[in-house]
């Protein structure tokens, strides 16, 4: 699996382009601000096929270019308790800084759902939290762990937004334990880490 990260918008978010090396077919996470600007030209550059939007949550620097790209019929998926807020966003009750469009056909999401591109698949991982529906996706052959705003270097995802859930925080972060030590982690936020440095 191949992947290009890129730190974008005033927030600092995660925005991760991976791609199967052998078909090209590909997925984008997090389009955080200013990704599509950056984004597209690299898939028409290197011609691959984008197969979806995949979203760790719905918080607006994570969903912000997501219309875009589904203006180009690419599927944008989201975790079904996260849902309402990429489709309205701002229900959640947190201050966007610019109005962003909703996406009002996403795909939903559950725990233990798997999806593929290419030769490469991915498992759903449901962390709530940080978000009732926030989620993580972890690739197993290849180690690494998408992990949004759930699991950072050092920390983990704010508990109190409106949208935080502390009371399951703890159970989420029991479900990332039990994946292999050296497994990567490509937070929402900050630099990479694996799950023997955090928990």
């Amino acid at each position: 699996m191949q992947i290009i990260d890129k730190i974008l918008g005033p927030i600092e978010t995660r925005t991760i382009l991976a791609y199967c090396p052998k078909t090209f077919e590909a997925i984008l996470v997090d389009p955080s601000f200013y990704s599509f600007h950056h984004f597209h030209p690299i898939i028409k550059e290197k011609n691959l096929d984008l197969k979806g939007i995949f979203l760790t949550h719905s918080h607006y620097d994570h969903i912000v270019d997501a219309a875009k790209f589904r203006d180009k019929n690419v599927a944008v998926y989201v975790h079904e308790l996260d849902a309402k807020n990429l489709i309205a966003p701002g229900a959640d009750g947190l201050r966007s800084l610019k109005g962003i469009e909703g996406v009002l056909d996403p795909i939903l999401m559950h725990e233990h759902d798997t999806y593929n591109f290419g030769n490469i698949h991915f498992v759903v991982i449901h962390t709530p939290g940080h978000s009732p529906g926030s989620v993580c996706f972890y690739f197993p052959e290849q180690g690494i762990l998408f992990s949004g705003d759930t699991l950072f270097r050092g920390g983990i995802g704010r508990l109190d937004l409106p949208t935080g859930q502390p009371e399951l925080m703890g159970a989420s972060l029991e479900k990332l334990k039990l994946l292999p030590k050296q497994t990567v982690v490509y937070p929402g936020h900050g630099p990479k880490t694996t799950i023997m440095e955090e928990l």
